[in-house]
């Protein structure tokens, strides 16, 4: 039997199973007798505002070269099933996106606004570029082959790349809705080696996509099932000085 909470108003009364009537009364009052002991100790006029947090947790870990926390990165990438390139200098990226296009078959690709125009410029003008609008429903986007953006920033530690709807990654649905989504993070400007230091980089008020490997669920048998929330294939692209002499 559970013992009784000395915070409710009937400590000698089991724990509440009910939905409504003097049971659910009770277990209100119970939460609010738990919460007023924790606050027990602090002045009424006092604001969360006033008192500091500290942070005493480690911000970096290890002492990683730029190449090191790159080479962290595209491990733990492909670690989450992510498929990860690495190009030898900036001017093969146009190339290699017209490769990995042509490779998926892909018919049509989503371009966000502020994507630069010479990332698609090898990409033949038979696959369809679908500008991100506001007029675009999820259906059309069904329709969409792949979906070609940049990144706000990439978490070596935990192999996630985070997106924040700036100007080359457009709008949070046009990476969730086609199957396919290659990603391009230049190395090293946009690598970082652990969460906190990405979080210093991030505007919480902006729609952040924190995005580890393709989309996949397991139902409760631990099948795993690829694409359910978000594109079957993610592809990522490390291209930079640091990428050099890798493939």
């Amino acid at each position: 039997m559970t013992p009784p909470d000395p915070g409710s108003p009937n400590p000698g009364a089991p724990g509440s199973g009910a939905r409504s009537g003097p049971s659910t009364r009770n277990s209100r009052a119970l939460v609010m007798a738990r919460i007023r002991r924790a606050l027990a100790d602090v002045p009424r006029a006092e604001t969360p505002g006033e008192v500091p947090v500290e942070r005493t947790y480690h911000r970096v870990h290890g002492d990683r070269t730029p190449a090191g926390t790159a080479d962290l990165l595209a491990e733990n990438l492909a670690d989450y099933r992510a498929i990860v390139h690495r190009t030898d200098a900036p001017s093969s990226l146009p190339a290699l996106i017209a490769r990995l296009l042509a490779d998926r078959g892909a018919t049509s690709v989503a371009v966000p606004p502020g994507l630069p125009d010479r990332w698609l410029s090898a990409v033949p003008d038979a696959v369809r570029r679908v500008p991100d609008t506001a007029e675009l429903t999820p259906h059309d986007l069904d329709a969409v082959s792949s979906v070609v953006t940049g990144c706000a920033v990439a978490i070596a530690e935990t192999g996630t790349v985070v997106l924040d709807a700036a100007p080359d990654q457009g709008r949070r649905r046009i990476t969730l809705v086609p199957d396919h989504h290659i990603c391009v993070i230049r190395v090293p400007d946009q690598v970082v080696g652990s969460v906190p230091e990405a979080l210093d980089r991030l505007d919480p008020a902006r729609p952040l996509t924190w995005i580890s490997g393709p989309s996949a669920t397991s139902d409760i048998e631990l099948d795993r099932v690829e694409g359910v929330h978000g594109p079957r294939t993610l592809e990522v692209i490390l291209t930079g000085a640091e990428s050099a002499g890798r493939s």
